[in-house]
C-alpha cells in the first residue's frame, strides 16, 4: 500500500480511468535536512504520509519514459516536477495554509507557481477524502497571485479520484474552473502517456466542454513527454483527429512559455510546424504571459516565448488577456472559450505570414 495515492501511475500498467493517481513519494529535501523528522510526526501524519507521500523517482524522466537527447532540457524539466513535489509535501505537513503559503513564497521565484500547483494538489486531495478540510483548500485559492497555478493543482484532486467533475467544479471560480481540468488533462498525459496521448483516449465521465479543457492540459503534458522536441510533438498531435488538435496547440503553448527549456530557434520552429494553429500556440503563450504577470515571477524565456510565439513582449501579452476579458458571457463553459478565442483571433492572422 506505501507509495500509492490511488491507482498504478505506471503508464506500462494503466488502470482504469479514475484511478490514475500519483504514487507517494519521500520529500528528499526535508528527509535530508531532518533525519529525524519521521520519528517526531504524529501517528496522524505518519498515516498521511505513508498513503500520500510521492516518490520523487516517479517524476523523472527515466520514470516515465519521457525521451530527451539535450541533458540541459531534460534538468530544466525534470526540475519542475520535483518543484512542483516540494509544494506537495510542503502541503502535507503544513500546520496552517499561512505557514504554508510563507513556505512556498520562500522559494525561488521563477518556479513558485509549481509549487503552489503541487500545494493546491494535496490540499484538494485531502479535502476530497476530508471534507470538512475544503476550507483549507479555499483559503488557497484566495491567494490572488497564484490562483490560476491553484486552480490546475486542484484538478490534480479530481485526476487522481473517480469524482464527479460537475459538483467538483461549482466549487471553484466559474471562469477558472477549467483550468483544473486542464490540470486534469496534464495528469493523465504526463502519468498515463501510452493510455493518453498513444492512444489518444478522454476519460469517460468527461463530458462536453471538460473535453476540451482537458485536451489543453494533456497538450501541456505533450511539452514534458516530448522532451520538448519540435519534431516528437508535431508527430504526436497529427495523430490525434483534427478536431483536438487546436487545444492540444495551446497546451504546447502555454507549456513553452511558462516552463521553458529550449533556445528561441526551437520555439521559432515550433510556429513554423504549428501552421494553422499558431493562433492556438499563441493565445497558451499569452496564458502562461498572464499567470507570471499576476503571480509577479517573470521569467525571461516566458518573454522570449511570447516574442517569437505572439509577435510581442510578455507584458503585452498578458495585456491581450486582459483586453479579451471584457463582457464575457454568463455561461462558463461559454465564456471561458470566448476568452480563448478572443485572444486566439488577436493573433490568427497575424502570424499566418
Amino acid at each position: 500500500m506505501k507509495g500509492r495515492v490511488a491507482g498504478d501511475l505506471d503508464q506500462d500498467h494503466p488502470a482504469h480511468e479514475g484511478s490514475a493517481g500519483a504514487p507517494s513519494v519521500r520529500f528528499a529535501s526535508m528527509m535530508a535536512t531532518a533525519p529525524s523528522l519521521t520519528r517526531r510526526l504524529s501517528l496522524g501524519k505518519r498515516l498521511k504520509r505513508l498513503l500520500l507521500e510521492i516518490p520523487a523517482v516517479e517524476v523523472s524522466f527515466r520514470r516515465r519514459g519521457f525521451p530527451c537527447t539535450d541533458s540541459s532540457i531534460r534538468v530544466r524539466l525534470e526540475r519542475i516536477g520535483y518543484v512542483f513535489l516540494d509544494g506537495y509535501h510542503s502541503a502535507l505537513d503544513a500546520h496552517t495554509v499561512d505557514s504554508l503559503v510563507s513556505l512556498l513564497d520562500s522559494l525561488e521565484p521563477q518556479d513558485r507557481g509549481f509549487a503552489y500547483e503541487g500545494a493546491a494538489m494535496c490540499l484538494a486531495l485531502q479535502a476530497t477524502l476530508m471534507p470538512w478540510r475544503w476550507g483549507r483548500v479555499s483559503a488557497l485559492l484566495r491567494v490572488e497571485a497564484h490562483r490560476y497555478m491553484v486552480h490546475v493543482g486542484v484538478g490534480w484532486a479530481l485526476a487522481v479520484l473517480p469524482l464527479p467533475i460537475t459538483p467538483f467544479l461549482h466549487r471553484l471560480d466559474p471562469l477558472l474552473r477549467w483550468l483544473a481540468v486542464d490540470g486534469f488533462g496534464f495528469h493523465h498525459g504526463f502519468f498515463s502517456t501510452r493510455r493518453y496521448l498513444e492512444e489518444r483516449r478522454v476519460p469517460a465521465r468527461l463530458r462536453g466542454y471538460a473535453r476540451r479543457a482537458f485536451d489543453q492540459g494533456l497538450g501541456r503534458a505533450l511539452w514534458f513527454a516530448q522532451g520538448a522536441d519540435v519534431a516528437g510533438i508535431s508527430k504526436a498531435l497529427s495523430s490525434f483527429p483534427e478536431s483536438r488538435q487546436a487545444d492540444l496547440w495551446s497546451g504546447v503553448g502555454l507549456a513553452c512559455a511558462y516552463a521553458g527549456g529550449v533556445a528561441d530557434g526551437v520555439i521559432q520552429e515550433l510556429r513554423v510546424v504549428a501552421g494553422k494553429n499558431r493562433g492556438s500556440l499563441a493565445q497558451g503563450a499569452c496564458f502562461a504571459a498572464k499567470t507570471r504577470q499576476r503571480a509577479g515571477n517573470p521569467a525571461s524565456h516566458t518573454d522570449r516565448a511570447c516574442r517569437v510565439l505572439c509577435g510581442m513582449p510578455a507584458a503585452a501579452a498578458a495585456a491581450v488577456t486582459d483586453d479579451a476579458l471584457a463582457d464575457l458571457p454568463a455561461d462558463s463553459a461559454e465564456a471561458y472559450e470566448t476568452w480563448r478565442r478572443r485572444i486566439q483571433s488577436r493573433f490568427a492572422e497575424a502570424l499566418m505570414g
